[in-house]
């Protein structure tokens, strides 16, 4: 943590490829595909990324971005637990979840559970994780709705939360 002022939240490049989607949208991509590269092999990282689009437009029959805005959707959390330390105790206190960070969430469970898939290539895994989403059901869904009912199941701690 820096000793002076507020470090400023730098502003991703907005995707090239899908220039009829807003702005926010586009920048969002890039994000996504940001957490898509290892080894700062980004090219790679946008073949995946492209192809996997390529994969969900033909099998859902729609525009592949908004089918994976709409799985975006579907897995990022409003609530999540953070332990804070009580008197010698540690509470699962419920917190609500920033809207950023609401979507990095989202983001980095819907590319890890997409890693862990049993498809061949990251295209179908990633592909197919994102379709799972958009329907509803997959894991990265599940962790989510974990992660809600562990808040829940907490909110008697909710007055711990500052």
């Amino acid at each position: 943590m820096p000793r002076k002022g507020e470090v400023p939240k730098r502003k991703v490049l907005p995707d090239p490829k899908f220039t009829d989607q807003p702005i926010e949208l586009r920048r969002r991509l890039t994000k996504f595909m940001n957490g898509i590269m290892t080894r700062g092999k980004k090219a790679i990282a946008e073949q995946i990324v492209y192809k996997a689009f390529d994969i969900v437009a033909a099998k859902a029959k729609d525009d592949p971005v908004k089918v994976w805005d709409k799985a975006l959707a579907n897995v990022r959390p409003k609530v999540e637990v953070k332990s804070r330390r009580v008197g010698g105790s540690t509470y699962q206190v419920p917190v609500d979840v920033r809207p950023d960070r609401s979507s990095a969430l989202g983001m980095r469970w819907l590319i890890s559970y997409a890693r862990s898939r049993g498809e061949k290539t990251m295209q179908e895994k990633l592909a197919a994780e994102i379709l799972d989403a958009a329907a509803g059901r997959g894991n990265a869904v599940k962790k989510r709705e974990d992660t809600h009912k562990m808040a829940e199941a907490n909110k008697a701690f909710a007055h711990y939360r500052w």
